[in-house]
């Protein structure tokens, strides 16, 4: 046999051979970020290809003070922020709805909003003006959640399959696209719950809670009929409401920035923040428009014996042929315009405090061809 030779120590690995057995593996295995470089690259001055050049955006949590990582920690904080400014803006405007939703289903009695308010307190109290505030804040913190939270995931997610100056050409696509997907998800979850507000507005008396007022409802018309016959209505007014509200607050905020001669980065957050609240005036009316005629039917058809009996289509049609298209479009249109008015400015304008607050900054389409 040949003798045993005691071998010299190994010496320690040098960087340079170090260096030559990384070649031989695919450089994603050790550096997640490198095939995001990739893809960054096609458009390196983009705010989203910086953050993915330079930043694993799995690992890292977006932040208002460094470039915006677009991971699912920013996605859930801007879910988050939708719950809530959704939630506060809906409670805060409860008493404004009551009213509206009571024009909209006993127009002789109710002929307008001020006359609406003194009716209601005269009969009823003051404390009439909040029904139905559990489910309306606890379902839009829901709907909130999934629509903003939606629209800003499906946004991010169509940018990053196109290159910086495709996202900027279509970016009212995006905003269309991104925003109906994220409502219908929402609405799923808001059905039920924007049923039980409308039977507790309609009818006080019927239960003297948002869950046993739920229990009634579908113990006396089964699940799909007492939550869901209103969720074609629901579609019909939230969906087109919704794609105005993105579509058109993205487009006048857009306008504002040009009239001041700035982008979003080059401005604070408050001054940020201003611009959210005015691009939303003008997009809630502009929603509240499109969207009454399918608010008014979905208020109606969640009245109990409303449309008379058969299925719900065949109550819609009922709905709106004994009330008539100018009714439809019209009765409690000025209470809604203040209120959806209102609402979309307070919307955009707490989520973005909420965002910030929460340390992550907003997704915004920018022109390649003009300086951050």
């Amino acid at each position: 046999r040949l003798p045993l030779r005691t071998l010299p120590p190994a010496a320690p690995p040098t960087i340079a051979a170090m260096v030559g057995f990384k070649n031989f593996f695919n450089a994603s295995l050790y550096n997640p970020s490198a095939v995001l470089n990739k893809h960054a690259a096609a458009s390196p001055a983009s705010p989203l290809g910086e953050a993915l050049a330079y930043k694993n955006p799995g690992f890292m949590a977006a932040s208002a003070a460094e470039t915006p990582v677009y991971d699912m920690a920013f996605f859930l904080k801007g879910a988050l922020a939708g719950g809530i400014c959704c939630s506060i803006t809906h409670g805060a405007l409860c008493p404004v709805d009551v009213v509206k939703t009571r024009m909209q289903l006993d127009p002789a009695k109710y002929t307008g909003m001020i006359s609406g308010f003194q009716k209601t307190i005269a009969e009823e109290g003051a404390g009439a003006l909040l029904t139905g505030l559990g489910p309306t804040a606890f379902g839009y913190f829901v709907q909130g959640w999934f629509k903003f939270g939606g629209v800003e995931f499906f946004k991010v997610q169509a940018s990053q399959n196109l290159t910086q100056q495709q996202a900027w050409d279509n970016r009212n696509s995006i905003y269309l696209g991104s925003s109906a997907i994220a409502e219908t998800i929402a609405d799923v979850f808001l059905c039920p719950l924007e049923a039980t507000r409308i039977r507790l507005v309609s009818n006080p008396a019927y239960a003297d809670s948002m869950l046993g007022a739920m229990s009634k409802m579908a113990a006396e018309e089964g699940m799909v009929p007492a939550f869901y016959s209103g969720f074609g209505p629901i579609l019909l007014k939230q969906v087109p409401y919704t794609m105005a509200k993105f579509a058109v607050q993205g487009m006048a905020a857009e306008k504002i920035y040009e009239s001041l001669g700035k982008t979003p980065t080059q401005m604070s957050k408050g001054e940020n923040i201003s611009v959210s609240l005015a691009s939303g005036v003008v997009a809630g009316v502009c929603a509240a428009i499109i969207s009454h005629p399918a608010d008014t039917l979905l208020s109606k058809v969640n009245k109990a014996g409303a449309g008379g009996e058969g299925s719900v289509m065949t109550r819609l049609v009922n709905i709106a042929t004994e009330t008539g298209m100018v009714k439809l479009c019209t009765q409690g249109l000025g209470a809604r315009c203040v209120m959806i008015g209102t609402l979309t400015a307070g919307q955009f304008g707490i989520f973005d405090i909420v965002l910030n607050a929460i340390g992550a900054s907003k997704f915004h389409f920018h022109d390649p061809s003009k300086p951050h």
